[in-house]
């Protein structure tokens, strides 16, 4: 690839090959055979509702410059809402699912102490989070559970130490798609009054699915819920949403900043519309045209399809899986996060082994070092916990059939039969 920036232009057929020579090098991550993340595949309407988003290049702060997108957000957000379970509410597209969980802490923290805004950190006392250990890192306690968010064990926690703010469940974990305990947790929430945010940036998408959501009962008691319809659904990255359950317009008052340049109260339009202050960003893309418009297309009853099949796939290569020696499952999936360990021919047989777990942990980096270099496929491996590197095939993508189940496992057999 030749980078360089240089002081002259480029002739229109140089810059063709140019965008040529970007495609051929870059990851297809619309191909059937891309498992490695969260998202994948490519929606037709999603990608033209993309291709008009960029060439209006506008931004979403003002009613004044995108008058179309601030009243679609509104209409996309409040369905997103229906199917949490809420008939009013607030919400905003965000940046990517760390950013509605990071702007949760931030409502969470301002509706407890809303003076913090004016007087900054110093002025509140130690303050405390709870998640599961699969979301949390440092400043939060957590639970030394695989999957789920424990409802006891956190009411023992409220108890004593610092003061505790809010408390993030998760509908979906990263690695093992698992889904924590909502009512449970719900009802240790409103005993002890603290906000109760659901990162459902990967599961929230199962709402859509009357066979399964069930997952997700009790989402509609939460104060608040990330939710990432470029996964699942294959929006197109990126659309994430932040939901809340809140009508006193506490998105504003935690993040506004009133800029005069932008949001003067003398318009000739309700300046309720503008959008701005709801974030700390000042530009903001525009993320709901791309949804509105594969929602338009499909409709609710094709979305439902496009979710439930990925359930029946996942199913399918855990059955076929089973059936074959040498892949033995992490767990059983609760979702279309399939994990597993490939175990090579020289270590079949020998768990007892002592340097078993060692070994068998190598055997994931060298897979996927061959499957990329042979532009096969690709799919994602990682340790957790205690547990060794082992992968996690993620069935996501609505162009996936059978076929590419079968070739999933067939191709892990040829790259690792010399192992």
């Amino acid at each position: 690839l030749d980078l360089e920036l240089r002081s002259h232009g480029e002739s229109r057929e140089q810059i063709l090959e140019r965008c040529r020579a970007v495609i051929r090098y870059s990851v297809k991550t619309c191909h059937p055979h891309f498992f490695n993340q969260l998202f994948s595949g490519l929606d037709p309407h999603a990608l033209a509702g993309r291709i008009v988003t960029e060439s209006l290049n506008t931004s979403q702060y003002t009613y004044e410059i995108a008058p179309v997108f601030v009243l679609m957000e509104e209409e996309v957000l409040k369905k997103l809402r229906a199917l949490v379970g809420w008939s009013s509410g607030d919400g905003v597209f965000c940046p990517g699912g760390s950013i509605s969980n990071m702007y949760a802490v931030n409502l969470a923290r301002y509706q407890r102490y809303p003076d913090c805004k004016q007087r900054g950190l110093r002025a509140l006392p130690p303050l405390a989070l709870f998640t599961s250990k699969e979301v949390g890192r440092g400043t939060g306690l957590h639970w030394a559970t695989d999957s789920n968010l424990q409802p006891a064990e956190s009411e023992t926690y409220i108890l004593r130490g610092a003061v505790p703010f809010l408390v993030t469940a998760t509908s979906g974990t990263t690695v093992l798609g698992a889904f924590d305990p909502l009512e449970a947790i719900a009802d240790v929430c409103q005993r002890h009054g603290l906000w109760l945010h659901v990162d459902a940036a990967w599961g929230g998408s199962v709402l859509l699915s009357q066979t399964h959501r069930h997952l997700l009962a009790g989402i509609q008691r939460a104060d608040s819920v990330a939710w990432n319809p470029h996964k699942l659904l294959t929006a197109g990255l990126q659309c994430s949403a932040l939901l809340l359950r809140d009508t006193s317009n506490l998105l504003k008052r935690c993040h506004g900043s009133q800029a005069s340049y932008l949001f003067q109260q003398d318009k000739f339009y309700d300046v309720a519309l503008d959008t701005g202050d709801k974030v700390v960003q000042c530009g903001r893309r525009v993320d709901c045209l791309k949804l509105w418009l594969m929602w338009k297309a499909q409709g609710g009853q094709g979305l439902e399809q496009r979710v439930d099949q990925a359930f029946a796939l996942a199913r399918y290569l855990v059955e076929e899986l089973k059936k074959r020696e040498g892949f033995e499952l992490v767990m059983e999936p609760e979702f279309v996060n399939v994990c597993f360990w490939f175990v090579p021919p020289s270590l079949r047989g020998k768990q007892g082994s002592p340097d078993y777990a060692e070994r068998l942990a190598k055997v994931a980096p060298v897979l996927k070092e061959r499957m990329v270099k042979e532009g096969s496929m690709m799919v994602g491996y990682q340790p957790h916990g205690t547990r060794g590197n082992f992968f996690r095939m993620v069935v996501a993508n609505p162009a996936l059939t059978q076929a590419d189940m079968d070739f999933f496992l067939n191709e892990l057999e040829r790259l690792g039969q010399d192992l």
